[in-house]
Order: structure tokens, then sequence, then C-alpha cells
């Protein structure tokens, strides 16, 4: 018999992309698993990029069965609204679909409480965020980007840092987030954090040094779910310097992406301004092929191989490509570790992180760094680790 429900989390999830339709799943099958820990989590809104389907008032959230077909509704590429004939839930477009997620924060947030859940890509949710800090809601970020807008706007969302959690913006699942924030805490002060902070780009240098061409390896990477929905995100940098500018501002550095040096692995006639990303990836891909070859053999004739790392010390962040010797830890870290066992290559990603108790060995954390489920499950354990500032209500 399952123990009495102690915590009951309501839910508004922004984002039904791959990393939302994920969450979702995970949250459905792990019922049984939540009910013997005594919590309850109900989805009672749920927005794509254009609309916002709430569950009628008065109701438990949506249920099971219809956030299953939302996900295969969403996955074939319909909308929200295919989903009204269900019956208990209501479609609202945009703009009043923000409007109803401030409003039922505002509800929410003054009675049950309620978690804000951001998976998605861009920085239009900022302003729903900070609306819902105010109104007293708790935030889950898998999206990087607004920790990453003004340091003013990183200031609000974690001002109450009990109330946000953010583990899935830095190495997906892996607790990198944690293990920062413990080792502040206890005083000990971090000097630099170093390491391939992208599970994405460790997976695609890995391949490449078995032969493969960079815009196979790109794609690849794209249809396995590792890249953002357009990989020049991934390829420009940015995906790793959002992490290196969260990682660095939890470390007190007041520093804005401006001040970061990134180098990007295309160039500017190949960006979101020139081309679109069905572009990029149909004919602009294959233009980055010979210079990435070169430069790969090129490392390779020195005994070296190359890394996209990343270096988080003193007062700023360097993120870019490296030489490094085969045998380091950067350099031994492969992207298709268990490509023997699974059949199926994956991302990984290593973080070293040096204070005065880590100084002469560092705290190491490395796994899995990317990957819709991956991240999906790092923002359920999120969700849940909030449980115990939520109560059960009638």
């Amino acid at each position: 018999m399952a123990p009495p429900v102690r915590s009951v989390l309501p839910v508004v999830l922004l984002g039904c992309g791959g990393v939302g339709r994920h969450l979702l799943r995970h949250i459905v099958s792990c019922r049984p698993l939540h009910a013997n820990q005594g919590v309850a989590i109900r989805v009672v809104g749920v927005a794509d990029s254009s609309s916002l389907l709430v569950a009628d008032l008065h109701s438990n959230g949506l249920d099971d069965a219809l956030l299953t077909d939302l996900c295969a509704a969403k996955s074939a590429g319909s909308p929200l609204s295919s989903l009204l004939s269900r019956g208990q839930c209501q479609i609202f477009n945009n703009p009043e679909a923000r409007t109803k997620v401030i409003d039922t924060a505002s509800v929410l947030g003054k009675t049950t409480g309620l978690v804000l859940v951001d998976c998605s890509a861009t920085y239009d949710t900022v302003g729903m965020l900070k609306d819902a800090v105010d109104c007293g809601c708790c935030v889950v970020l898998a999206n990087k980007k607004p920790l990453t807008c003004t340091y003013e706007d990183f200031e609000k969302l974690v001002s109450n840092f009990r109330r946000i959690r953010f583990e899935s913006t830095v190495g997906a699942g892996l607790p990198v987030i944690a293990s920062v924030s413990r080792i502040l805490s206890s005083g000990d002060p971090i000097s630099r954090i170093v390491g391939s902070l992208s599970g994405t780009l460790g997976y695609v240098m890995s391949e490449l040094e078995d032969g493969k061409r960079f815009s196979e390896v790109v794609k690849a990477a794209k249809s396995l779910g590792y890249t953002e929905p357009d990989p020049r995100d991934d390829l420009s940098g940015m995906d790793v310097a959002r992490k290196a500018l969260i990682l660095a501002r939890l470390l007190g550095q007041q520093i804005s992406m401006e001040d970061i040096n990134v180098e990007s692995l295309y160039p500017r006639e190949l960006g979101p301004d020139a081309m679109s990303t069905k572009d990029f990836l149909e004919s602009g891909l294959v233009q980055l092929d010979k210079s990435i070859e070169e430069r790969v053999k090129a490392a390779s004739l020195k005994g070296n191989v190359l890394r996209y790392v990343c270096k988080i010390e003193g007062k700023g962040c360097q993120v870019g490509l490296q030489e490094l010797p085969k045998n380091s830890a950067l350099g031994r870290l492969r992207g298709s570790d268990n490509v023997v066992k699974t059949k199926q290559p994956t991302s990984v990603s290593r973080v070293e992180i040096y204070s005065r108790c880590y100084e002469s060995a560092p705290l190491v954390i490395q796994g899995a760094g990317a990957g819709n489920d991956t991240t999906a499950a790092g923002v359920l354990a999120d969700i849940v680790d909030l449980q115990d500032l939520f109560h059960k209500t009638d």
C-alpha cells in the first residue's frame, strides 16, 4: 500500500519539444515511484511557441492519457488545439497565453504553489519567469537562455535560491550545479573550472578522430537529439558559453556573454543571419569538412586530439578548440565510450572543479552530457527536489 500523499506539485510546462515531451513521459511513467515517495506531480498546463493548453478548474490537472496523446500529437507536428476534443482542458493563443500563464502563477503561487518549468530554447520566457518569481512560484530550467540575459535578470531569478533549480542547464543530468553550490556553501572557494561542457561537441570531436566527415557527424548528432534545434547553437560555441556564464556567475563573476572569448566552428557567412537551419544542414555543413579535417590531421601528427574546452578562472572565461595530448584526461574523453555495449554512441561531458580542498586532485564529474532523455530526467529530479516546499491540499 502506497503511503499517503504528502506533497502535490502543480506544474506548468513551457516548451514541448524533445526535452519537454520526454519530461511528460517521465512524469507519467514515474507515477508509481513518486506515489511511494508520497509525491504527486500534477501537470496543469503545457505551452508551445504559439499557445497554452490548461486543465479545467477544479480538476487534478491534465490526465496521463491526455499527456500521452499530447506527446504523440506534438511529435507528429500537430497543434495543441487538436487535443480540445478530449475535454477537461482549454486553449489560449498568444499573446493571451502569456497572460494566462502569469494569471495561473499568481493564483497558485499564493495558494497551492506552482512549479513553472522552462524546457523551451528561447529568451522570450524571461518575463514570465520573473513574474513567477514575484508570485512566489518555483522555477525549474532546462533552458539556459534566461540565466544568461542581463546580470540583473540572473540575480532576480536566483534571488530565492531554494525556489529555483537549473541543474539541467549545464551537463544535462550531471550534478554540476549541485556540486558547485555545495562546495561554495561549505566556504571552500573555487579557483577554476575546466572541462568539456558540451556532450554534443565531445561526441563530435571524438567521432572525428575515427576519420568521419564533420558534416556527417553533426547530422548524426542532431538525429540522436544531442544538438540544439539549430546545430549552430552548439557549433558556434554559444551553448558552451552559456553554460560557462552560468557557472561563472555562480562563482560570483558579474560578467555578460560579451565578456567571454568564444571560438565558433563556422564562419559568419554560414550563420543564422545568412541562411536557414535547413540550408545550413543541406549545403552549409559540407563546406566546413575540409578545414576541420585539416585541423584534426594537424593535431594527430603531433600526437594530439582536438577538444572543445571551457576554462573559467579568475575573472573570465575562454571557450574554444584546443589541441590536447591523447593521454590527457580530456584527450582520453571519448563521446562513444559505450558504443560496444549499446551499439548507440553517446555524448560525454567532463567537468573538473578546482578549489582549496580539490586543488591537487580536482573534483571530476563525468557522464552523458546531452540528449533529450537525459536532460528531461534531470529536470524531473529538480522538480521532485522541491517537494518539501509544497503540501497536500484537499
